[in-house]
């Protein structure tokens, strides 16, 4: 899951990206509206999460331009205009979702898994390939019925493939699709990490390195 988060204070900012990493999800912080509509040029983002009163783009002036645009990235507003004409008024430039400030982090991340499973084509409640099973929800993962203790970023690569089994994911695509732009896009990041996921998974091996191609998991 990408997900951009737009809010000028800057601990807030930060502090929030820090926790939605922790949850598995590669994140951006964009500090002002100005570098906000630049993430949102170069990357598709899943939800954008995204404060109101920002310097340089008004929030409502980036949130109605998603919305012209008819992308299916979605918009959660997390402000501290909490009144209920406030909420109106959010919804009607186009965000999907109102979250006032103060919150508490455990709803916002429910709330930002819920309007990720509706920017994407829905998929099976658990996903699997073989004797392979992740339940995305539950954040659980198994194998031959012995559950997986994966990291956040293992467990995404699983996810990620098991979405799409056949399908051959590029290094470049799984760096966009599970880091964020802080990633160096020279590292060894995804070959580390595929190592550690494919020692987790045991034999016989289920993950397939195509030459010059990537990675899949399941029949092309």
């Amino acid at each position: 899951m990408r997900v951009l988060v737009v809010e000028d204070f800057e601990i807030l900012a930060r502090s929030i990206g820090t926790g939605l990493r922790h949850e598995g999800m590669a994140v951006d912080v964009a500090l002002d509206g100005t570098a906000a509509l630049d993430h949102l040029a170069a990357t598709r983002y899943d939800v954008v999460i995204l404060d109101r009163d920002l310097p340089g783009v008004h929030g409502d002036d980036i949130c109605r331009q998603l919305a012209r645009g008819r992308c299916a990235t979605r918009i959660l507003m997390l402000t501290a205009s909490d009144t209920i004409e406030d909420r109106v008024e959010g919804l009607g430039f186009g965000a999907d979702d109102y979250l006032p400030k103060p919150f508490a982090f455990a709803e916002l991340v429910a709330r930002v898994r819920a309007l990720a499973r509706r920017a994407t084509p829905p998929l099976p409640p658990t996903l699997a390939c073989g004797d392979i099973t992740l339940d995305p929800a539950r954040r659980v993962a198994f194998r031959a019925g012995r559950r997986l203790e994966l990291s956040p970023k293992e467990f995404a690569l699983l996810e990620c493939l098991l979405a799409a089994p056949g399908l051959v994911f590029s290094t470049e695509e799984l760096l966009e699709r599970v880091w964020d732009a802080a990633a160096d896009p020279f590292s060894s990041a995804v070959k580390h990490t595929m190592h550690r996921l494919r020692t987790k998974l045991g034999d016989p091996p289920v993950i397939e390195t195509i030459r010059e191609g990537g990675y899949r998991i399941g029949p092309s």
